[in-house]
């Protein structure tokens, strides 16, 4: 038999009321709920914070207040709420269609993009404002939840369908935070919510694919994930096994995958959005399903988050499922090559020599940087075998971009400024910014300039980012390029976590970012 929701029994003038703080309400952290009510229906609207104290309800606030008969603009005089971005309330028994509402501040009206921050400040309020009313309904127990539009119908989709995401799959069925039905409320913009909803259900299949743990997601076992989520959309899958890898010379590849009994593999997919004849763009993604280190182990305390290596490889499948989703005019091709980085006596030793399909050689000075070894090989074949209009290749490959801008965004390196222009523009719209780095000759220098060999993976100095950046580059001379490294942002979210996040969960960032960057690319317009 289901319990009766918190607050049910209560009349309007003792109306249960919750404060909602940032990500999760404090309030709310002991009411997971162990229960779901089928028919528990909610609804988020937003209201303004204006400068002369008084609040503003939204337009979808207002139809609730016409149709509730001015009940909805009395709680607001009441609640004393004065429209803060994220701070609201929770009422029960509002109406006969709805059992809950969620009531949010949505911060100032008018509000757009920041050229200080390069972010539309507009767009990311109202991210922020549904997902904290989204998910104080989810933990309410409700099965569906009503969004309002609050005049950004794709940003209110992105909100709430981040935040109302769990990875549930290593819980008992009982104990699961139940994800409810999403949908929009009093807005005719459809086509922007479901566009939405379909960025951020990637984004989530990327969380899922970096979330789950390493023994649950081994090469084969993401391969067939790959395989489940972009085969039904039309998006062609090829798995490569270790035999075709050493026919091809995949040498690098096969140097770090070799430390493991777990067989590497490599995927190739493709997505073809336009005409056949038209070049494609190449996605590399780097795919380390567990990073150890190898030999130069990682220490132990925090090394659980290396499942996350794979993050790159997720961004990427992720991206080519939205692609689909979108029908994006555009044709991508990807790379993926997939193995775990583990110590052995197969295990790459520090100081070894690997000849790349280029001809040149590589020394392997710490199996710790394993993207710049396990990405080199993959990169030149995908080139020769694709012939790209331009390259993209992301993953978790070095500690330092961590360190310079920790989780506030994805380091770029390219050596196109137009490019870089589209990804920052693109990082503004989707609020998940990105951040160009230098790719100067001498960083360059400290990676090629070594007597006996023609580059190390590691190079010299301290700026481990920008030194992985420029060997990657070596790899690319001739293509317009861009490289991701997802290691501040792409895995465990720590600090400074939006509300549509979860703290100490994997975030599958920039997933969104990438998608509107490759929208941008193929439409020829600023935003989606």
């Amino acid at each position: 038999m289901s319990r009766l929701p918190l607050f049910a029994g209560l009349g309007r003038s003792t109306l249960g009321v919750l404060r909602l703080r940032g990500a999760v309400p404090w309030s709310l952290r002991y009411q997971q709920v162990r229960f779901k009510c089928e028919d528990m229906r909610g609804v988020v609207v937003g209201l303004y914070e204006q400068d002369s104290g008084k609040p503003k309800l939204t337009e979808g606030g207002d139809e609730f207040d016409r149709l509730g008969h001015g009940m909805l603009a009395d709680l607001v005089r009441e609640s004393g709420l004065k429209g803060e971005l994220g701070k609201g309330r929770l009422y029960h028994n509002v109406g006969k269609e709805y059992n809950c509402l969620a009531l949010v501040g949505l911060g100032r009206e008018g509000a757009g993009y920041n050229h200080e921050e390069v972010i539309d400040e507009g767009m990311e309020n109202v991210r922020v404002c549904t997902a904290v009313g989204a998910r104080a309904l989810q933990l309410q127990g409700c099965s569906e939840v009503h969004v309002d539009a609050m005049g950004y119908a794709e940003q209110a989709a992105e909100g709430a369908a981040l935040a109302v995401w769990r990875y549930n799959n290593n819980r008992r069925k009982r104990n699961r935070t139940h994800i409810p039905k999403l949908e929009l409320y009093q807005s005719s913009d459809t086509e922007g919510w479901t566009r939405g909803l379909f960025k951020a259900e990637s984004q989530n299949l990327a969380r899922r694919l970096c979330d789950t743990p390493a023994n649950q997601m081994t090469p084969s076992i993401f391969a067939q994930a790959t395989v489940d989520a972009l085969c039904p959309c039309g998006v062609t899958v090829e798995v490569r096994s270790i035999n075709w890898i050493e026919e091809k010379n995949l040498g690098s590849f096969l140097t770090i995958a070799k430390g493991s009994c777990e067989p590497p593999l490599l995927l190739e997919i493709s997505y073809c959005g336009t005409a056949p004849e038209d070049k494609p763009v190449l996605l590399v993604g780097k795919g380390l399903t567990f990073h150890s280190g190898g030999l130069c182990l990682k220490p132990k305390t925090g090394m659980d988050e290396y499942c996350g290596g794979v993050s790159g490889a997720a961004l990427v499948v992720a991206t080519m499922r939205a692609a689909s989703a979108l029908s994006l005019p555009i044709n991508l091709s990807a790379v993926l090559p997939l193995c775990e980085n583990l110590p052995s006596g197969m295990a790459v030793r520090p100081g070894d020599v690997v000849t790349l399909l280029n001809g040149r050689t590589m020394r392997v000075m710490d199996p710790d940087v394993a993207g710049t070894v396990m990405l080199a090989d993959p990169l030149l074949y995908g080139q020769a075998a694709f012939k790209p209009r331009l390259v993209v290749d992301a993953g978790a490959v070095a500690r330092g971009v961590t360190d310079g801008l920790g989780g506030s965004a994805t380091g770029v390196w390219t050596n196109n400024s137009f490019l870089w222009k589209q990804f920052q523009k693109a990082g503004g719209y989707t609020g998940d910014r990105l951040w160009r780095l230098p790719l100067w000759q001498y960083f360059k220098d400290l990676v090629t300039k070594f007597g006996t060999v023609d580059m190390c993976n590691k190079g010299r100095g301290p700026a481990s980012s920008c030194l992985a950046a420029a060997v990657l580059h070596e790899m690319v001379p001739c293509s317009d390029w861009v490289h991701l490294d997802t290691h501040g942002t792409g895995m465990l979210a720590k600090d400074g976590v939006p509300p549509y996040l979860l703290k100490n969960r994997m975030s599958g960032r920039p997933t969104r970012t990438l998608i509107q960057f490759l929208y941008q690319l193929a439409c020829d317009c600023p935003s989606a």
